[in-house]
């Protein structure tokens, strides 16, 4: 199939229709803008997380002494694939830039071919906000379902109407997508990070695992072979690599779905953190070593993005510094055959406002 054929087929690229897309039915309103550091991951897709936990790794080398070691990073950020996420973005679209905070945004995808959507879908899509003085950082995650207004492709085979937000990625790959986050929330979009989940295994795997504390225990349904499929029992526990990917893919087994694998989500980024900010690791060249150059093999950018520059921005960033809220929403609903997340257009109109004037308080006080 060649390339127009991909983005002129949804089918071949993205599920756009059905419940599986969105929360399943009987499902509760998860409610609007929400402060969830308390929760849990999903599926390989949804690894985006870890594009910051790479940022910060580096912050915490260039600001732990090591400098001397300029030679390898650099190595390993030669390495790290580069994405055209701005080519097809007509400027004049674009908000304007009003700040010097940075806005990234990261993509979950299935694919480790960053110009292909074949058979990818963005299942996770996290803006984060990192404010101008570099004391704090906020990730928003966008609900993949949330219907938005989706400008056309390139092609003119798609687009130009509401859809899904993720339908974006499928049919026009990351410069539809950053033109339909740019249209959506009126924040202009500074970087562009790709993670593929296919090496989400081995980053926790290379961390030593990780600390998840289980909402509520639920078994794993997502997996096609009911042999593969895990239990999770409440409560905190070490996972590794293979327990962390199935954790973090599950939505089916929870009343607000979609919003649950979210929160998931949130609570994984802040565990890879901690624990790659942790002294063991950070004591452990081979334990940092592996964890990076795994990370690195995750990870794609935008060729304007210097993981070293900004990690040397984000030295002092925390895991405490970081707040996870999820896109202001009025719940789920149906267009059609379609199931949908609704945006709460007016509590999203004055969020997003805050987060394009870089006003932290007042993104922080939307997230309580």
């Amino acid at each position: 199939m060649s390339r127009r054929e991909q983005l002129a087929d949804p089918t071949a690229t993205h599920e756009l229709g059905g419940v599986a897309d969105g929360v399943r039915p009987g499902a509760q309103d998860p409610g609007s803008v929400v402060d969830s550091a308390a929760a849990p991951p999903r599926r390989r897709r949804r690894g985006l997380r870890i594009v910051l936990t790479v940022l910060v790794v580096l912050a915490l080398l260039g600001g732990g002494g090591l400098l001397a070691g300029g030679f390898y990073l650099r190595s390993i950020e030669s390495g790290i694939e580069r994405v055209e996420a701005f080519v097809d973005v007509p400027e004049e679209f674009r908000p304007e830039k009003v700040t010097t905070a940075t806005n990234i945004l990261i993509l979950g995808s299935d694919t480790r071919d960053p110009q292909s959507t074949s058979g990818s879908r963005s299942d996770t899509i996290i803006l984060a906000h990192i404010a101008a003085d570099r004391q704090s950082a906020q990730l928003i995650s966008i609900p993949r379902d949330t219907w938005v207004f989706v400008p056309e492709n390139q092609e003119g085979t798609h687009g130009g109407r509401e859809a899904k937000i993720n339908a974006a990625y499928a049919w026009g790959g990351i410069p539809l997508m950053v033109q339909t986050v740019e249209e959506f929330t009126g924040v202009r979009v500074d970087n562009v990070a790709l993670v593929d989940f296919a090496g989400f295994r081995e980053i926790v795997d290379a961390l030593g695992g990780v600390e998840i504390d289980v909402e509520e225990a639920f078994t794993s349904n997502h997996s096609l072979n009911p042999d593969n499929r895990r239990s999770f029992a409440a409560g905190p526990q070490t996972m590794d690599g293979a327990a962390a990917l199935d954790y973090a893919r599950e939505r089916y087994a929870f009343a607000d779905g979609d919003f649950a694998r979210i929160r998931h989500q949130q609570q994984v980024i802040k565990a890879i953190l901690e624990k790659a900010a942790s002294g063991g690791v950070l004591s452990s060249p081979a334990t940092l070593n592996s964890f990076i150059r795994a990370t690195a093999d995750a990870v794609a950018v935008d060729e304007t993005l210097s993981l070293i520059d900004f990690g040397m921005d984000l030295r002092h960033l925390r895991g405490d510094d970081l707040t996870f809220v999820t896109s202001p929403t009025e719940g789920t609903g149906r267009v059609g055959d379609e199931s949908v997340v609704f945006a709460d257009t007016d509590a999203a109109d004055s969020f997003y406002d805050a987060v394009r004037r870089d006003a932290v308080d007042e993104i922080l006080a939307a997230a309580q």
